[in-house]
């Protein structure tokens, strides 16, 4: 009866941070994503090159190369977007972040920019895993789209402990 009125804030709306082809993190053509190693979520065939905060939060991890970044959100939800497949070896060439860690972010902020076309030609896949990386807080993770989103479209509910 007592968890039939779960308080609101521990529900957290993501959404989608590129605009693009959602596709199952199982499907991901990379095992340590398509495996839920690094955690559960969903990924983004994106198709211009602008990221935006999935959540409002905290920025708490830049990679040097630029290729990811992690986002803490307010209620304590860990999320790395990684901008496609084996992009680390760019060495950040064709990326550009608007964003240091440390830094509060706001739902549909722009945090990165990437040039498509560059990645498409010099990586693996342009395929980008928005991964909670933090799954032992969580309830439950429910998937709410599939098919084509646009930037902030609701794509995961997530409910933590």
């Amino acid at each position: 009866m007592f968890g039939l009125f779960k308080n609101k804030k521990n529900v957290l709306v993501v959404g989608a941070p590129l605009t693009g082809r959602l596709i199952n993190i199982e499907e991901v053509p990379d095992e340590v994503f398509a495996g839920k190693m690094v955690g559960d979520g969903m990924a983004i065939e994106p198709v211009e090159g602008k990221v935006v905060s999935p959540v409002d939060g905290e920025v708490i991890q830049v990679f040097p190369t630029k290729h990811a970044i992690g986002i803490k959100s307010i209620n304590g939800i860990e999320i790395l977007i990684h901008i496609g497949l084996e992009t680390v070896s760019l060495d950040g060439k064709g990326f550009e972040t608007h964003i240091n860690v440390g830094d509060e972010v706001k739902k549909g902020q722009l945090i990165l920019t990437f040039d498509l076309e560059y990645i498409k030609s010099n990586a693996k896949s342009t395929i980008s895993p928005i991964v909670i990386t933090n799954m032992d807080d969580l309830e439950k993770l429910e998937k709410m789209k599939s098919g084509e989103v646009s930037q902030s479209d609701v794509i995961m509910n997530i409910t933590k402990k």
